[in-house]
C-alpha cells in the first residue's frame, strides 16, 4: 500500500481542532527534539500528555507508561520512537479513543501505516508537528 498522508490544508484542520496530544517517547531532557517540540506545542495551547515509562513527569505533567493509561479522548498521538516500534504503538493506538496517529519527521513504517489505514484512521508520518503548526496557523 502506497503511503499517502493528509494535505497541508487537512493537517491544518486537524491541528485547529485538536486539543490533547499524547507524546510517545517524550524525553524529560530539554536538549532532546521531543522535549523542544512538546514544549512548543504546550506553549501554543495544546494539552501535552507524556507517554514514557522511563520518566515521572515532563513539562510539569505526570507521565504515563502507555497510551492505555490516559483518561479521556486523545486527538493526536505524536510518536518519537524509532520506526521499528511503530507497529506495536499502532496496535495500542487502535485500542484507545484517539483520532490521529502522527509519527515525527524522519519516522515512517509501512506495516503500522497499513494496519491503521485499514481500520480507517488518519495517519501522518515523517512530518514535524511543530513545523506543520507554524505553517498552517
Amino acid at each position: 500500500m502506497a503511503m499517502e498522508y493528509p494535505s497541508r490544508e487537512e493537517i491544518g484542520e486537524i491541528l485547529k481542532k485538536a486539543k490533547r496530544i499524547a507524546v510517545v517517547g517524550l524525553s524529560d531532557n530539554p536538549e532532546r527534539t521531543s522535549y523542544m517540540i512538546a514544549e512548543a506545542m504546550q506553549s501554543a495551547g495544546y494539552e501535552i500528555i507524556p507517554v514514557n515509562p522511563q520518566v515521572d513527569e515532563v513539562l510539569g505533567v505526570k507521565a504515563v507508561s502507555s497510551l492505555k493509561e490516559i483518561d479521556g479522548h486523545i486527538d493526536i498521538v505524536n510518536v518519537f520512537r524509532r520506526a521499528e516500534f511503530l507497529p506495536e504503538i499502532a496496535k495500542e493506538f487502535a485500542e484507545i479513543d484517539a483520532d490521529v496517529f502522527w509519527a515525527q519527521l524522519g519516522i515512517e513504517n509501512e506495516e503500522a501505516y497499513t494496519f491503521l489505514k485499514e481500520k480507517g484512521y488518519t495517519v501522518i508520518m515523517d512530518r514535524c508537528i511543530k513545523v506543520e503548526h507554524a505553517l498552517t496557523k
